[in-house]
């Protein structure tokens, strides 16, 4: 019986898959030659973005992989990304993709950087921009940030002081992981979980292996998207994992909510992001539920932190890697600083031309996205000379774009200069591109300007064993390192006469 059955999803998807390729025989984008039912799945290889880019080579900046019963298009050059998703065409791919991870953690695809394009959306995206990043919220947060990256300079401090030698080896990733969700946590909810007051702590240590089992979870395509008969049996347990994932972290998300109702009028909820929400949901109650109010944290929480924490050890492995461009910089931050005699804030980082230089391109060679979020199109259309079919998915290879060599002089070459005199627009997508850009690009950069600029400042770095440091790409959806960063550092003199 168990045979008939899966021999006949499998005689389905091939008369789906036929269909769908014969009644399209239009100017579709090139493709590969695949084969049945999966199609183009097997020329997949990790990094994706890569992988991509070298089909790129041979089949053009635009097009075409049959993954399963999907159809992509993939864009690696800026000029057909941008007739992709600007114009008139913006609208046409402002749709996701419907994803099984989505289903089952992230509240049914109802997440604002998940939903389908329409009233909903556009209701959760004004919330972002107007209630949460507009610059009167991040500025009722701007202590928050300043108190995490003192917290982070403290701990480095101590660490130096201990030793014997001027110099101290430090593994920067969880350092920087710390900073980055105390940062967002504590703008969400008023609390922290990392750190040396968090490590003795039950509940910090269950959180953190909770966020640390989600981005593991998430870090892996999968395949029962693109073949369905995979999901309806389950073969290797994706969906039964998914469903135990998601009830635990919908547990931690709606104890968050709970405790800031029990709480409120206290002075450590005052300011959250939760907060504010239940008042609007006072307001709204039909539409703000806990389970939106839940998926925007849950929002804050996936695209803030480990994104950000990522790109921070590149920019510092860059830096390692060209001591000339870190001892500018240095000397930059205390030129704009020096006449005062104190530790930059955030109010600084613009007047830093130089850092901001060194943090856009690093975006550029290592951007925490390679293939930004996959769009969807909503309808028949042509773009960039070819027909492209309802429900289509789109691929834009941010990380092939940017290094592009018929947009970019030396693209493989760490140059922050290049930044000084031009835009770049259109070719330097980080924070994607359109309708469905990163609505939280401000405050990103905000804490990678404090942050990386205070490390700067506080502590001369050096190499380990004055080896170049190791600039391979891992496996993630944010681009991790291969090799996680180990750099020495010493305090500063600024260190001896400012209060951390």
């Amino acid at each position: 019986m168990f045979n008939f059955v899966l021999f006949s999803l499998i005689v389905g998807l091939l008369a789906v898959a036929y269909l769908f390729r014969s009644k399209h025989n239009k100017k579709l984008p090139p493709s590969p030659v695949g084969f049945p039912v999966i199609g183009h799945l097997h020329l997949l290889k990790e990094p994706i973005h890569r992988c991509l880019r070298d089909l790129s080579l041979n089949l053009g900046p635009v097009f075409s992989l049959r993954l399963g019963i999907r159809r992509v298009v993939v864009v690696t050059s800026a000029s057909a990304a941008e007739e992709f998703l600007t114009h008139q065409n913006d609208v046409v791919f402002a749709n996701r993709p419907i994803i099984t991870l989505g289903e089952i953690v992230a509240y049914n695809n109802t997440m604002v950087s998940l939903a389908s394009y329409g009233d909903h959306w556009r209701k959760l995206r004004r919330v972002c921009t107007v209630e949460i990043f507009s610059a009167a919220r991040l500025k009722d947060s701007v202590e928050i940030r300043r108190d995490e990256v003192r917290a982070l300079l403290r701990t480095i401090h101590v660490a130096t002081t201990t030793k014997e030698s001027n110099f101290v080896r430090l593994k920067l990733r969880p350092l920087l992981t710390g900073l980055t969700f105390n940062i967002i946590m504590r703008m969400v909810a008023g609390k922290s979980y990392y750190g040396e007051e968090n490590d003795e702590d039950e509940e910090a240590r269950e959180v953190r292996e909770l966020l640390s089992e989600v981005f593991e979870f998430g870090g892996f395509t999968y395949v029962g998207d693109f073949l369905p008969i995979l999901k309806l049996f389950d073969f290797d347990g994706y969906v039964k994992r998914g469903k135990k994932l998601g009830s635990k972290l919908d547990k931690f998300l709606q104890k968050l909510v709970d405790e800031h109702r029990r709480n409120r009028g206290k002075t450590e909820f005052e300011k959250t992001m939760i907060k504010h929400l239940l008042s609007l949901q006072e307001s709204e109650p039909e539409y703000y539920t806990d389970d939106i109010i839940k998926g925007l944290v849950l929002v804050m929480l996936l695209a803030g932190t480990d994104t950000t924490a990522v790109t921070l050890e590149w920019a510092m492995s860059n830096l390692l890697n060209h001591p000339e461009v870190l001892a500018r910089t240095k000397t930059e931050i205390n030129y704009v600083v020096s006449s005062e005699g104190r530790l930059m804030g955030e109010s600084d980082v613009n007047k830093c031309t130089l850092l901001n230089n060194v943090i856009s391109e690093t975006l550029r060679l290592y951007p925490a996205a390679p293939l930004l979020v996959p769009h969807q199109s909503s309808d028949n259309c042509i773009v960039a000379g070819f027909d492209i079919p309802r429900g289509s998915w789109l691929f834009v290879n941010a990380w092939a774009i940017q290094r592009d060599s018929k947009a970019w002089d030396e693209p493989e070459t760490f140059k922050p200069e290049r930044f000084e005199s031009e835009t770049h627009h259109g070719k330097f997508l980080p924070f994607g591109m359109g309708r469905r850009a990163c609505p939280g690009m401000v405050l990103a950069q905000s804490v990678l300007g404090l942050a990386l600029g205070s490390l700067v400042q506080c502590f001369d770095w050096e190499r380990d064993d004055d080896v170049a440091v190791d600039m391979s790409e891992g496996r993630g959806l944010t681009m991790p390192k291969a090799v996680p960063l180990v750099a020495k550092c010493k305090a500063s003199p600024i260190l001896d006469n400012v209060q951390l």
